[in-house]
C-alpha cells in the first residue's frame, strides 16, 4: 500500500510516496512459503560494508508518459521478484545462533519503491564527467528500510520545461549478493519492463553451491559485530559526504598504449611481460594517479632524501568472480556472493614515481599477480586472503579498492525508454573505492572510472590523470 511522504531535501526535491512492491504470484503460480537462506562465508565478507548505491540516469522520450513509465517499473519489479525473491526478504541473525546470519523471505515481504520528483536539475547536468558535489546526487539514492532490508528502489522524475528525465536509484546490501548478481537482477528487471521477447536466465538460488569455511565465517562475523553491532536494526540513512564525484575515461587507444609501454619496460629489464589486460591497464594508471593525489604535491623523484615512509607499501584490492573456479563449479547465475579478493602490493614510492612507464610496470605486475592468484584459487588461497586482510589493517595509508566491472554491461540496461545516459556508483563516496564500467561511448573499447575524493585531492588527481593521458598519447614507450 502506498503511503505519502513529506520528506524533502531542498526546495527542488520532494518524495511523493513510498510503496511496498511484493513478488506477484499470477498465472496460476502458487505463492512461495517462508524460506530462510543461510549466508556463506563469501556473503559474510560484506556484512558490515556500506550498501552498494547505483543511480541510472535516463532521458525519457517525448512519447513516454511518466505515470505509465512508473507503473511499468513497479509492475515489472513485482514480476521479477518472483525469481529474485531473496531480495524482497531481510537479513537477520539466525535464531539460536550468535554469529550466523540468513536471508529470510516471508509471504508478504516486498521491496520499498519510492517515487520522488526534482525540479532543479536535468540529466544533462547530472551526467557530466566533471567533479560535482556528492550532495548533488545523494537525493536520488534510496534508503534501506530498518529491519534488515537488502534492496530498495527510487524513481525520481526530473521535471523540465520541455521534457521529463528519470533518475532510477537502486540500493543493494552487499551481503545479499555481489555485483554479478545485482546487475543480473537489473538486466532482468529492465528486460521485463521493456517487454523483451527473451529474458535473461533466471537466478540459481542454492546456497549449498558454496563449500563453506566456518573458520573464516567466524572471523568475518565477529568483525562485523564489532564494527556495526546494530547494523540490522537501523535504517541506512543517505547522508551527503564532503567529497566530489567525477568520471575519468580511459580510451581503447590509451589502454593499448599502456600495454605497449609495459611490454617495452619488460623487454628493457629482460623479464617476462605481465599479463596486462585492459582492466589491469586501467587499474594500473588509476592506482598511479590515486597514490600521487593522496601524497600531495610532492615529486617523489625530485627529492632523493630518504623518507620515513620510503618502505610504506601501497595496496590495491579488487574482486574476482570465482563462479567458474570454485570446486565444485558454481552456476554462472548463482544469486549471492561468489567473489574473492585480489591483493596487489607494491611500494607506494614506486607506484607514485614520476617515471610513469616504470610506475605502470610496477603497478600492473602487482595487479596481474594478484588476479592470477585469485583465478587459480588454490587450496591455500583463502588462508592467504585472511592473512593479507589482517595485514591490510596495519597500513599507514588506506588501500585503493575497486567496485564494479566492465563485464556487468550497465550501459545495456534498457527499461524500454532507452539505455542510460550515465550510471553512477554513488556509494564510492562512503567506501573510498573507485568504480569501473564499460565506456558509455559505444565502440570505443574504453573503460570509465568513477572517483570520489575530497576537493583538494580531487584536483591533484585530475592533474595527474590529465598528465598521464597526455604522455600516453603523445610519446613513445621509453
Amino acid at each position: 500500500m502506498a503511503t505519502p511522504s513529506s520528506q524533502s531535501q531542498g526546495d527542488s526535491f520532494r518524495v511523493l510516496r513510498t510503496a511496498r512492491v511484493a513478488p506477484s504470484w499470477t498465472d496460476g503460480a502458487a505463492p512461495l512459503p517462508e524460506r530462510a537462506m543461510p549466508l556463506t562465508f563469501l556473503d559474510a565478507m560484506f556484512l558490515s560494508t556500506p550498501a552498494v548505491e547505483r543511480v541510472l540516469l535516463s532521458r525519457l522520450g517525448a512519447a513516454d508518459d511518466v505515470d505509465a513509465v512508473l507503473s511499468r517499473l513497479a509492475d515489472s519489479l513485482s514480476r521479477v521478484l518472483r525469481d529474485f525473491y531473496p531480495l524482497a526478504g531481510r537479513l537477520r541473525l539466525t535464531p539460536g545462533e550468535g554469529n550466523r546470519y540468513e536471508l529470510l523471505y516471508r509471504p508478504g515481504d516486498g521491496v520499498a519503491f519510492t517515487v520522488a520528483q526534482h525540479g532543479g536539475v536535468d540529466v544533462d547536468e547530472l551526467a557530466r564527467d566533471d567533479p560535482r558535489e556528492h550532495a548533488a546526487i545523494a537525493p536520488f539514492v534510496p534508503v534501506l528500510p530498518a529491519g534488515g532490508a537488502v534492496l530498495a528502489v527510487q524513481a525520481t522524475v526530473l521535471l523540465l520545461p520541455i521534457r521529463r528525465d528519470l533518475a532510477l536509484g537502486v540500493t543493494v546490501h552487499h551481503a545479499a549478493c555481489d555485483g554479478s548478481s545485482s546487475t543480473h537482477f537489473l538486466h532482468t528487471w529492465a528486460a521485463t519492463c521493456a517487454g523483451a521477447a527473451v529474458l535473461p536466465q533466471p537466478p540459481v538460488i542454492n546456497r549449498t553451491c558454496i563449500r563453506d569455511r566456518e573458520d573464516i565465517y567466524d572471523l568475518l562475523a565477529s568483525m562485523a559485530k564489532d564494527s556495526q553491532p546494530h547494523m540490522l536494526e537501523s535504517t541506512i540513512v543517505v547522508v551527503a559526504v564532503d567529497k566530489l564525484l567525477a568520471t575519468f575515461a580511459v580510451s581503447g587507444d590509451t589502454l593499448q598504449s599502456i600495454k605497449d609501454r609495459i611490454a617495452a619496460v619488460a623487454a628493457r629489464r629482460g623479464v617476462p611481460t605481465p599479463r596486462c589486460t585492459s582492466i589491469v591497464a586501467t587499474f594500473a594508471v588509476i592506482w598511479h594517479c590515486h597514490t600521487r593525489a593522496a601524497q600531495g604535491d610532492v615529486d617523489v623523484e625530485a627529492d632523493s632524501t630518504p623518507s620515513p615512509n620510503d618502505g610504506d607499501r601501497g595496496l590495491l584490492v579488487c574482486l574476482s568472480d570465482l563462479r567458474p573456479r570454485m570446486d565444485p563449479r558454481v552456476p554462472d547465475k548463482y544469486l549471492g556472493n561468489c567473489v574473492g579478493p585480489c591483493f596487489a602490493w607494491a611500494a607506494r614510492k614506486e607506484i607514485a614515481a614520476t617515471g610513469a612507464d616504470d610506475a605502470l610496470f610496477t603497478a600492473s605486475s602487482a595487479i596481474a599477480l594478484a588476479i592470477d592468484g585469485a583465478t587459480r584459487c588454490e587450496a591455500d588461497y583463502w588462508d592467504r586472503c585472511t592473512e593479507q586482510g589482517q595485514e591490510m589493517r596495519t597500513l599507514e595509508s588506506p588501500p585503493v579498492s575497486v567496485a564494479g566491472s566492465p563485464r556487468f554491461r550497465v550501459y545495456d540496461v534498457d527499461f524500454g525508454f532507452g539505455k542510460p545516459a550515465k550510471v553512477e556508483v554513488v556509494s564510492i563516496a562512503k567506501t573510498g573505492a573507485v568504480s569501473v564500467a564499460e565506456s558509455r561511448r559505444r565502440g570505443s573499447g574504453g573503460i570509465e572510472v568513477g572517483v570520489a575524493l575530497p576537493p583538494e585531492q580531487m584536483e591533484r588527481f585530475r592533474r595527474c590523470f590529465g598528465d598521464a593521458m597526455a604522455w600516453l598519447s603523445s610519446s613513445s614507450p621509453q
